[in-house]
């Protein structure tokens, strides 16, 4: 919910800005803060006639990351998919020049719809429930089924090699992170557990999935999704600021992710004791029927490949949870919260090892036939 602005911006150059260029919004304005947690600054405008749109900026100050926080991007990819059947929010200017309120930003509609934030949708019926997830997952595969250079995003990322750019990066991030120590204890952080191995096994390209490169949302999850305020169907896809082009595997991965922890441990985090095989929701969909889903629509099946995309996402999470954990050892991050999720590392590399396994075993199956 949008509330009280905290990061004050000049409204009147953001208005002198929207009369010059922006004709759909009429002046004054009024501006409003969504909530914490969004990485970009995000504002709601009230324009004179009480129309609502979305304003989302870069943070003020200097940038910790170069690679972060990039609405340049978030804008090209939400205004190269306006005219296709992916459903994002209509575009109305991206503006660069930092004299207008501090940093790059752009103006978007104001999807008025519901963001769910269980991806068991409860308080739906079965058969809303079922259809909420039927459409998440023909939403992505619409995505997935996209060639980059027929809109214009032949230079939005590489064509080839994501998953060895993740292999190549992640490795890196893991050596650094581990040798980080406890400003109390003196004790490192240490490896993810079987770290050389599943580096190893990662890497290994009779091992891999097919290379594809398509447009890739990044952090493809039913929060990150507006639903229609009455019916079970998607309206808008939001959060591009991870969007490149990649493996439509990893978008696939992550969506999928409550049913992969969840068969494991349901006390971990990310788990979700609903997609517990005795515990399905009446229309919670089968893991399976959702691949069966995707690929109806993407145009290429990715049951041979899924095991070894869920793997590669549980170690990816693993790193992750180990530079929370080294974050915290320095006290870069010092809330008993940090702490927390920085212990989820080795149960995540215990997970990603099962998962391994199971990947070999589905291979070794396959080559038999």
């Amino acid at each position: 919910m949008a509330g009280p602005v905290r990061q004050p911006i000049d409204i009147s150059s953001l208005e002198k800005y929207i009369e010059k260029n922006v004709a759909d919004i009429k002046t004054p304005i009024t501006l409003k803060q969504f909530g914490f947690g969004q990485s970009n600054p995000t504002y709601q405008i009230t324009d004179a006639r009480g129309s609502k749109f979305v304003m989302r900026k870069k943070p003020p100050g200097k940038l910790v990351s170069k690679s972060a926080h990039k609405v340049e991007r978030e804008y090209r990819i939400i205004n190269a998919l306006q005219n296709t059947d992916v459903p994002v929010p209509k575009t109305y200017g991206l503006c660069e020049d930092d004299s207008v309120v501090g940093t790059p930003f752009y103006i978007m509609e104001f999807l008025d719809g519901r963001i769910v934030t269980e991806p068991h949708f409860p308080g739906v019926s079965p058969e809303e429930r079922n259809e909420m997830w039927h459409d998440a997952v023909r939403t992505l595969a619409k995505l997935h089924r996209l060639n980059p250079a027929s809109i214009g995003l032949s230079t939005f990322g590489k064509p080839t090699g994501f998953y060895n750019r993740q292999i190549n990066t992640f490795t890196q991030l893991g050596d650094a992170q581990s040798v980080a120590k406890d400003v109390e204890t003196g004790q490192a952080v240490g490896k993810v557990p079987r770290f050389d191995e599943l580096v190893q096994y990662f890497s290994d390209p009779k091992s891999q999935p097919k290379d594809r490169g398509n447009p890739i949302h990044g952090d493809y999850k039913i929060d990150n999704l507006v639903y229609h305020r009455t019916e079970p169907r998607v309206i808008g896809i939001l959060d591009w600021e991870m969007a490149t082009i990649g493996h439509p595997l990893s978008d696939l991965s992550n969506l999928i992710v409550p049913w992969t922890i969840t068969a494991f441990d349901t006390s971990r985090r990310n788990s979700h004791p609903a997609f517990h095989p005795f515990n399905h929701p009446a229309g919670l969909p089968s893991r399976a029927q959702c691949i069966s889903w995707y690929r109806d629509v993407a145009g290429w099946d990715p049951a041979p490949e899924i095991a070894w995309g869920t793997a590669f996402a549980m170690w990816r999470d693993s790193v992750i949870f180990q530079g929370i954990a080294a974050r915290y050892a320095v006290r870069q991050a010092s809330s008993e919260q940090a702490k927390k999720v920085g212990e989820e590392m080795k149960p995540a590399a215990e997970i990603c090892w099962k998962l391994v396994e199971q990947a070999k075993e589905q291979k070794s199956l396959a080559a038999k036939l």
